[in-house]
């Protein structure tokens, strides 16, 4: 991604940051489940909320 910190305009920084964006190259596929690394819960006895 560009270093648009210098720039005010907010316009002119989301065009530069389009244009990044759209010259970075394509991300490959996954390496494992998205929500891998998240914590698991327990199963919490019935009615108490899990989070």
């Amino acid at each position: 991604m560009a270093n648009t910190k210098a720039i005010t305009d907010t316009l002119e920084r989301k065009k530069i940051k389009r244009a990044a964006r759209k010259a970075a190259p394509a991300k490959g596929p996954r390496a494992g489940a998205r929500g891998e690394n998240k914590q698991k819960l327990k199963k919490a006895a019935r009615g108490k909320s899990k989070r």
